[in-house]
């Protein structure tokens, strides 16, 4: 494979050397002029270091717990739709990857494995994300199946009412390519998505998923699981504070990476109005544009609880397989000790405020009005 990969956005060019440009645009396309794409990268390049020093920094926790539940590192994997479109084993590669690191796996509910067939890659902590459509009926069955797996947790993706604009995929007319399946609906009838004049994926959500979602539905899942609810896609502090109200057990700070609504801000820069107004009642996680361990380290300063990445794990897998991911779960998780030890921090409850200064402290600009 020429030369090595030193870090997790080498992956990128990789798989778009490898992928057929139908499935590399999927994944690496954002909304519109993805603006918010490339702001969720660049807006953790205007957050720097407060680094402390002289600090005995010979042994590095980085342990954490999530739901309660322990993991190796406060990073985790996102949901991605269509694994088995960046390489053949799809979702049980990356279920593998995950549980060998010792974290989290979240699995999309338009994943090309079902949910049986990812826990029977063996044991590991996996989250469920879940997309609301119309027929009640399905999303019950969905969450016990996921229940009944063994899964964790549940995702709920709350801002995908429509499938953003992605032009790439209305220009390519995407479609899962032949032989895959949205495998967690394959016999309910939902399976598969027919060609469209723009995006076959934009069609199959304009037709299947629930436009009236509303706050009332997270409690009507809560009534229908034991399995406690993330709330994926909050990114200001009125709707932190309504899914505390709501009884979400957590919030994932989530732009879709930059799929959704375009011009929205980055994920790091909502963080904090979303961590202030969540009060520590309920943890924050942040989902969207962390390639390094210097992302991690900043999302944990500004509150979080941990971090989610997502594209990075179907580059990876584009490339390398299994292996591709272990390698991404390697490099984050070695990269993040190392500024821990330059930042002067042996545990993660070490990480402060003021190991950061961000675009609005040199401003001495508050945060947005709550």
């Amino acid at each position: 494979m020429g030369e090595t990969v030193t870090n997790v956005s080498e992956y990128q060019a990789i798989a778009k050397q490898k992928l057929p440009k139908m499935a590399y645009d999927y994944y690496a396309s954002g909304a519109e002029d993805e603006w918010t794409l490339k702001e969720n990268r660049e807006a953790f390049s205007r957050i720097l270091f407060r680094p402390r020093i002289l600090i005995d920094v010979s042994t590095i926790d980085m342990t954490t717990s999530v739901l309660g539940m322990k993991i190796s590192m406060p990073i985790m994997i996102s949901p991605t739709a269509f694994q088995k479109m960046a390489h053949p084993e799809g979702e049980y590669a990356t279920a593998r990857a995950a549980s060998a690191a010792g974290t989290v796996m979240t699995l999309s509910s338009w994943a090309t494995s079902s949910v049986e067939e990812v826990a029977s890659t063996g044991p590991g902590i996996r989250f469920f994300q879940l997309y609301v459509y119309k027929d009640r009926k399905v999303v019950e069955q969905l969450v016990r199946r996921a229940e009944k797996a063994g899964f964790k947790a549940i995702a709920l993706t709350v801002d995908t009412p429509r499938l953003g604009r992605r032009e790439a995929d209305i220009k390519n007319r995407f479609v899962l390519p032949p032989g895959l399946t949205l495998k967690n609906f394959e016999g309910l009838n939902l399976g598969t998505m027919d060609q469209a004049n723009d995006s076959g994926l934009a069609s199959y959500v304009a037709g299947q998923i629930d436009r009236t979602l509303s706050w009332k539905d997270v409690k009507w899942l809560q009534s229908i699981t034991t399995m406690p609810i993330l709330v994926k896609g909050v990114i200001t502090a009125e709707d932190a504070r309504l899914a505390v109200h709501s009884g979400a057990a957590g919030i994932i700070v989530s732009n879709h990476g930059a799929r959704q609504l375009d011009y929205v801000p980055a994920t790091i820069s909502a963080l904090e109005e979303v961590v202030t107004a969540a009060q520590g009642r309920i943890p924050v996680y942040l989902d969207g544009g962390v390639r390094r361990g210097t992302d991690v380290f900043k999302a944990l300063a500004l509150g979080a609880s941990g971090v989610f990445i997502g594209r990075p794990v179907v580059f990876a897998l584009a490339a390398e397989g299994e292996a591709g991911v272990r390698n991404v779960l390697r490099m984050m998780r070695e990269e993040f000790e190392l500024t821990m030890a330059l930042g002067g921090c042996t545990k993660l409850s070490d990480i402060t405020r003021n190991h950061i200064f961000t675009e609005g402290d040199r401003l001495g600009r508050p945060l947005p009005r709550m």
